[in-house]
């Protein structure tokens, strides 16, 4: 069996804790791979070999460092297959998916190359008599990023992007489903020019989260994953003095109003429901049509879709619709709340309970379910299901749809379809959730905005990716300066280009 290593001034290092992690393969349920857990002595040494390392990188002039993510960019690109290949293989995305998952990370990595005119500061010209000031962004020195399962690619490069190309060194700790993707992309910076240290991808569970969170020399965290574990390290992080922004759940709402398209919403709702096994945080996992003449052609509409959805491992070919789970525990997690969801007097429309698929009776399967006449008092709808299970829930008025989007705890995303000009703005206008789509199902910025949630959704103060993550990445030091003599050189013809 594969034993995996971490990734440690720029090579792989065999773990000594002789603690190890087991790497499913989620179609199977057969262990592939022993992933090595880090102790806190380890990770410390790390942090130390990243401190280390940062100071010159941070000397480096944003230029270059621009071009390590040029050369970076080009490296994910040319190996878009190989890194997909990784993604399906632990997490069981489909490969369009985990190309998906590997692309939206590159874009980040993309507007990484322009780090340097976001990191320019400001200047004032005679601010006092004969005073200038001006500022400067510097970099915080050792950062950290948690990533979770269910984007192996996408969002430990949202994370390490803007950190590296910011002059931070970062301590990269994947989850430990599907660490091999992390692994890659090291050795691709490191190929790609970013120096040794820079980057440590280090193994762990709580206890490496712990001490991370704990240790002096990391500044900042970013975290990914579910809203009590995000509430956890965003408030352990804080009494420790360190920055964090940390990303957690969501129920994502899709109001459809009766002069929508309803083939449009259906198809919409469809993608945005089961995509991905519905393991996405900007998954709509409610559909809220108004009127019961809209939820009923809905419904009518959405039925023969989902059963033609095809569920299958990801090496079935890229007809399969979506793949397994990514545990067994989730697997139970999700038929338990269906379960929950007819007791409590749902209407089960389409049933995905008890999926077996032929040569892979021990994967991670679930089928698509469709629930109807959903109320919000139901399990089902409190609860974040992270599967591939669409709760409808029927409104008699617009009021009464944007109300149940707004007393959610939940603030990720949302979405409405129409056809109404006033309608659409006013929901986008008033709806106390970060991310908006209008006739648009997932509303994931494109990378040179930024990406956050409200609410329960989401704690700290800035988004991640675009200027939002230059500036937490970043802080500010503000100079007020007079000169009463100067030192005057002599005449220089020759332009310098830049180092």
């Amino acid at each position: 069996m594969e034993e995996l290593s971490h990734w440690i001034d720029g090579k792989e290092v065999k773990g000594t804790s002789g603690r190890f992690s087991d790497v499913m393969n989620p179609a199977t349920g057969e262990v592939i791979a022993r992933l090595p857990l880090a102790t806190p002595a380890e990770l410390d040494a790390a942090v130390r070999s990243a401190e280390k390392a940062q100071v010159a990188w941070a000397a480096t002039n944003p230029q270059r460092r621009a071009r390590v993510m040029m050369k970076f960019g080009q490296l994910i690109n040319d190996n878009m297959d190989k890194l997909a290949e990784l993604v399906s293989r632990e997490h069981g995305k489909t490969l369009p998916d985990a190309r998906g998952d590997v692309q939206r990370g590159l874009e980040v990595i993309e507007v990484c190359m322009g780090a340097p005119a976001l990191l320019k500061g400001e200047f004032t010209d005679n601010g006092g008599p004969g005073i200038d000031l001006y500022s400067m962004r510097q970099p915080l020195g050792v950062v950290a990023g948690i990533t979770p399962f269910n984007f192996p690619a996408m969002i430990p490069l949202w994370k390490m992007g803007p950190a590296l190309a910011s002059g931070n060194a970062m301590i990269l700790k994947p989850s430990e489903r599907v660490p091999s993707t992390s692994i890659m992309l090291a050795k691709l910076a490191q190929e790609a020019g970013l120096p040794d240290g820079v980057l440590q991808v280090v193994n762990g569970d709580k206890e490496i989260v712990d001490a991370i969170l704990d240790h002096p020399t990391v500044q900042a965290v970013g975290f990914v994953g579910s809203t009590p574990i995000a509430q956890y390290i965003y408030g352990r992080a804080a009494a420790n003095g360190k920055r964090a922004q940390c990303f957690g759940g969501a129920k994502n709402h899709m109001l459809i109003m009766p002069d929508a398209d309803l083939d449009k919403a259906a198809d919409a709702l469809v993608g945005a429901g089961f995509g991905a096994a519905g393991e996405r945080c900007m998954a709509i996992s409610v559909a809220v049509p108004v009127g019961d003449k809209t939820a009923d052609a809905l419904i009518e509409r959405l039925i023969p879709k989902i059963e033609k959805l095809k569920v299958g491992p990801y090496t079935a070919g890229d007809d399969v619709d979506f793949g397994p789970v990514i545990t067994k525990a989730a697997q139970e997690r999700i038929n338990r709340l269906i379960d929950s969801g007819v007791e409590q007097g749902a209407k089960l429309v389409v049933d995905g309970r008890g999926l077996k698929i032929q040569g892979y009776e021990n994967g991670f399967f679930c089928g698509p379910s469709l629930f109807d006449n959903v109320t919000r008092d139901m399990e089902i709808y409190k609860e974040e299901i992270f599967g591939p299970v669409l709760s409808t829930v029927r409104a008699q008025s617009y009021e009464d749809a944007l109300n149940l989007v707004m007393d959610n705890d939940y603030g990720n995303g949302t979405a409405i379809y129409t056809a109404d000009g006033d309608t659409a703005r006013d929901f986008a206008s008033r709806v106390n959730v970060g991310m908006v789509g209008i006739n648009f199902p997932i509303p994931v910025p494109l990378s040179y905005y930024t990406f956050g949630g409200w609410k329960k959704s989401a704690f700290g103060d800035l988004n991640q990716y675009g200027p939002d993550a230059f500036r937490f990445y970043t802080k500010t030091k503000t100079v007020t300066a007079r000169w009463f003599s100067g030192i005057k050189d002599g005449v220089a013809l020759n332009f310098k280009a830049m180092d």
